[in-house]
């Protein structure tokens, strides 16, 4: 470290809480990370998780069984 650097008014941690209620850092497993080019693709990647199917949205009807006809 140089000489002219004075630190002797310096606070340690200052900004450490207001860093950490606005950070969000998630590790992907190298594996993982290989498949996206960058952050934006991984939110992509995410989002289309998020987003709520046609199935989902509408119950599925129960089936009808007919009796088999009489002979």
């Amino acid at each position: 470290m140089r000489a002219e650097y004075d630190f002797s008014g310096a606070v340690r941690g200052k900004y450490y809480k207001r860093y950490l209620e606005s950070t969000n850092v998630v590790v992907l497993e190298p594996d993982v990370a290989r498949r996206f080019k960058n952050s934006e693709a991984v939110n992509e990647a995410l989002r289309s998780l998020m987003k709520p199917s046609s199935a989902a949205r509408t119950p599925a009807r129960p089936t009808r069984t007919r009796k088999p006809a009489a002979r």
